[in-house]
């Protein structure tokens, strides 16, 4: 019997964490582990006979504003590879204009540029979106809710 699809999961080290990645695909779709930390895992991903290559990249922005910068070298020193088309799919845990978010404080345009030099260091470009413009959502009450578009896919030119 053929497994119906294989998994690969992270875990963060803090006790009491539930922060983590999982990637599952199919059975029948190859793929290669390049690397992986409790923030991202990197494939080469390799379709039924088709002899091409793509590269994937399930990513975790860190939700704290300190460690943000770390989050953006892991993206750039994964971004030095441009070998293949490259597909990451994530929450980043950042919006990349003031238009993405409704609600709540401004966010600081320096986090926000910060986001998008990364995002242009990679060679990265948005794929644009589907359905629910906001990805993530707090407070019930009209006066205190609070939303964003912190979740995306981004992709190089060979991808698209």
């Amino acid at each position: 019997m053929k497994p119906i699809a294989t998994v690969i999961q992270t875990k963060a080290e803090n006790k009491g964490s539930q922060e983590g990645l999982c990637l599952a695909w199919k059975g029948d779709t190859r793929i290669s582990l390049q690397s992986y930390s409790r923030n991202h895992i990197d494939i080469m991903v390799k379709e039924g006979n088709d002899k091409a290559e793509w590269r994937f990249t399930g990513f975790y922005g860190t939700p704290y504003v300190n460690n943000r910068s770390a989050t953006w070298n892991l993206l750039k020193k994964l971004g030095q590879d441009r070998s293949h088309p490259w597909l990451v799919s994530s929450d980043f845990n950042e919006i990349m204009y003031s238009y993405e978010k409704c609600g709540g404080v401004p966010r600081e345009e320096s986090r926000m540029e910060a986001f998008r030099e990364a995002l242009e260091e990679c060679l990265l470009e948005d794929l644009g979106y589907l359905g629910v413009w906001f990805t993530w959502e707090k407070g019930n009450l009209l006066e205190t809710n609070i939303k964003e578009r912190l979740d995306r896919r981004v992709a190089n030119d060979k991808w698209r």
